[in-house]
């Protein structure tokens, strides 16, 4: 039975990490393609709050249930699949947690632009598309954990 409840945790985990991150990428994409300062506010709260509730969530509770699974199953968390696992995890964590800080800059941008009544500025144009960037290979580190995690490959290091 614990078995399963770590195995259940440990696929919604990563189903929402999955899932929030492609839907936030396309909602700030869509608004940022509107080009409208009020739009991109309106998504980029909303956005930024997603990130916060489900997003954090799951980067805490994956690597317990992860471990926990681990230890259960009897693997060691120095198997090739798991360490390479491990280590795209921090790296999509590593391009994650400027995106956040990203989101909320643009967030800001775009609210005083929309109050002032002045078009964005460039910099949120910049932020945007290091952002845009920054998405690639999180997402990318994030599909080869999904990958590494239902084959388990046997991996030398």
């Amino acid at each position: 039975m614990l078995y399963l409840a770590l195995k259940y945790l440990h696929i919604i985990g990563a189903s929402v990490l999955l899932g929030t991150g492609a839907g936030i990428a396309f909602f700030m994409l869509v608004a940022h393609r509107t080009g409208r300062a009020d739009t991109i506010a309106a998504v980029a709260r909303i956005v930024v709050l997603a990130d916060f509730l489900f997003t954090a969530t799951a980067v805490v509770l994956q690597p317990i249930t992860g471990s926990a699974l681990a230890w259960h199953l009897g693997y060691a968390l120095t198997e090739g699949w798991i360490l390479l696992s491990i280590l795209l995890y921090l790296i999509a964590g590593a391009f994650w947690l400027p995106v956040v800080w990203m989101q909320m800059e643009m967030r800001r941008l775009a609210e005083a632009a929309y109050k002032s009544g002045r078009p964005l500025p460039k910099r949120y144009h910049r932020l945007f598309h290091l952002w845009f960037a920054f998405g690639f290979p999180a997402f990318a580190a994030v599909l080869g954990i999904f990958w590494l995690m239902i084959a388990r490959p046997e991996l030398e290091w």
